[in-house]
């Protein structure tokens, strides 16, 4: 088999979810290195990878006295949660010999960069991970948007959104045994559908700019890099 990219650069959106593994919230140490490992392989193939980070895992620890707040406060405080799993990230790319670096939405001076479009593209044109944090920076706008957002503007060929699952299907696999996984999808069909496969705005902004998104499962070994060479691997949706 080819070990050609189809690829030359990528955006990939981790689920703050992904971090914990089997835990119930936080961050599994293990599971991070081998997400990382991951990446790591892909990045040996000359891909430039963005990634953006959700926040879920750290921030379910707090979510029932969120419940009661201001909806821009709990936004925000879900935002801190992502430059954290952010900061944990860079911390295992960095052990295993991978350069990256950690651009936030939010100003942290101490711990990330601001996000700066031009000095983002030039990290990936060397060869560095780049690690986006804090979302959009906005409240009311999820991490699925922001990796839309953040895969035009980076001139991504493609977002691919890591998931629990390898893909899209009919229904929920873990509840119908006769669920049936798509190979490819449209954005007007996951839309109608309301498959899931982002939220709306962030589909809506894909299909908009002619950027397709593939889905697949950070827990099967190799899917990354067989996504990157083209394999079918996951579910592409496209215009």
């Amino acid at each position: 088999m080819s070990q050609t990219p189809i690829y030359k650069r990528i955006l990939l959106k981790l689920s703050g979810e992904a971090l914990m593994g089997e835990d119930s919230y936080g961050i599994n140490r293990a599971t991070v290195e081998r997400i990382v490992a991951e990446v790591k392989e892909v990045a040996e193939l000359g891909v430039q990878i963005a990634v953006v980070i959700g926040g879920g895992n750290i921030f379910r620890g707090v979510a029932p006295a969120a419940a009661g707040m201001d909806r821009a406060t709990a936004d925000y405080m879900g935002m801190l949660a992502t430059v954290m799993n952010a900061m944990a990230l860079q911390d295992a790319m960095r052990q295993q010999g991978l350069v990256s670096r950690v651009q936030s939405a939010l100003t942290i001076q101490q711990v990330a960069e601001p996000y700066i479009r031009p000095k983002a593209i030039q990290y990936l044109e060397e060869g560095k991970v780049v690690i986006f944090g804090a979302g959009t920076g906005n409240p009311f706008f999820t991490t699925d948007t922001a990796a839309a957002l953040r895969g035009m503007e980076m001139n991504a060929d493609i977002v691919m959104k890591a998931t629990k699952v390898d893909g899209v299907y009919t229904d929920d696999p873990k509840k119908n045994p006769d669920a049936v996984r798509y190979s490819k999808l449209t954005f007007d069909e996951a839309i109608s559908k309301n498959l899931k496969v982002m939220d709306a705005t962030a589909l809506a902004l894909c299909r908009d700019q002619n950027m397709n998104i593939r889905v697949f499962s950070i827990f099967k070994a190799g899917a990354l890099k067989r996504v990157v060479l083209g394999e079918d691997e996951g579910t592409l949706v496209h215009c």
